[in-house]
């Protein structure tokens, strides 16, 4: 019987938001069974109140970065859960002690690697050939727990705040000058990761055209490290009256309130793409080549759309190219011809 389930996750915000369809179907097959969901800490805050997580453990990034402090918590949540189930989705050398310090656990599960057949009692095995959605792949690791009953699986993922948070921010925004009666866009345009940042100037096109041609308003978000990033943007478009870079969500729980007032996302691929997602909003991302579309763009269709450089490129050509060749040849034109017909199917006014 299965009463109680670990999910062990870490990782970064889209991790964190995609692997959730786990515990949406292990809520769907055991509805009376209380989910706990480890995070890092940062992160945590966004799964507070989610219905298929019963409990959030964050590890702080102290716990995270210090042997001693990681392993005395990992030692107190393995003691005191009691599991039935343990699902490992990192299956590394570190998140292993959650299943050794917890041998009784009847399901361990993890994926099949080389050093941990004495830790984990079910691992679960990956084609290499074959390159599976991000969704897919975390559903993969509940077969084992068919044992118990058919599973009913749940592709979907899902994020939600509170009435009063969007509110709240709605509130904050209109005072920031933003006009709900006009089109409001969360855009994306800068990343800290190297080599997932489209060219900024041909953002900045894209950017100018959205304003000149849809008259929608543009919320920049960005990190706090990202902040001088931002401003020289804004600086570089001339200060348009349309765009907001003072609209700051200071957390993902404000995060999650500025995409619950918005109509649209656009901007590089990451995390804050797959927040949009999960809260309904539709999206149109600009993938970096060394981005899987099969493995990284959920439920592609009319509400979730990319451009890639893989849509231009032969196979020769690709192989021929670095990956920052391989990103050049994503022009203004065929990013606006691509997201073109979205914006005028979703910003009509």
């Amino acid at each position: 019987m299965i009463r109680k389930v670990l999910v062990v996750r870490f990782r970064r915000v889209g991790d964190a938001v995609v692997s959730s369809v786990i515990c949406n179907t292990l809520r769907l097959n055991f509805p009376d069974a209380e989910i706990h969901y480890v995070l890092n800490e940062a992160i945590a805050p966004l799964f507070e109140g989610h219905p298929a997580v019963d409990r959030v453990i964050p590890f702080s990034e102290r716990e995270n970065h210090t042997p001693r402090l990681y392993l005395r918590k990992v030692w107190r949540v393995m003691r005191r859960g009691r599991y039935d189930a343990l699902i490992d989705l990192r299956g590394t050398l570190k998140t292993s002690w959650f299943s050794i310090f917890a041998p009784g656990v009847p399901y361990r599960i993890g994926r099949r690697k080389w050093y941990n057949c004495l830790w984990f009692n079910h691992r679960v095995t990956f084609s290499a050939a074959e390159t599976v959605s991000e969704v897919r792949e975390n559903l993969h690791m509940l077969r084992p727990l068919k044992r118990e009953r058919p599973l009913r699986y749940v592709t979907a993922f899902d994020l939600s705040v509170t009435e009063a948070e969007t509110a709240a921010f709605r509130e904050y925004m209109k005072e920031c000058g933003v006009d709900f009666s006009r089109p409001v866009m969360v855009c994306a345009p800068l990343t800290r990761v190297p080599g997932k940042e489209w060219d900024k100037a041909r953002m900045r096109e894209v950017l100018a055209r959205i304003l000149r041609e849809y008259g929608a308003q543009l919320v920049i978000n960005y990190a706090p490290a990202e902040r001088e990033a931002a401003v020289e943007l804004y600086e570089a478009m001339g200060r348009p009256s349309g765009m907001f870079i003072d609209v700051e969500a200071r957390g993902l729980r404000q995060l999650g309130a500025l995409l619950s007032n918005a109509g649209f996302f656009f901007g590089n691929e990451g995390g804050a793409r797959h927040m949009a997602q999960a809260f309904g909003l539709p999206c149109f991302a600009i993938y970096p080549p060394q981005v899987s579309l099969r493995k990284w763009l959920p439920h592609p269709g009319e509400r979730n759309r990319h451009v890639s450089p893989r849509d231009y490129l032969s196979s020769d050509e690709w192989n021929r190219l670095t990956d920052a060749e391989r990103f050049d040849t994503l022009t203004v034109d065929r990013v606006w011809a691509a997201l073109r017909p979205m914006l005028a199917a979703c910003l009509r006014h």
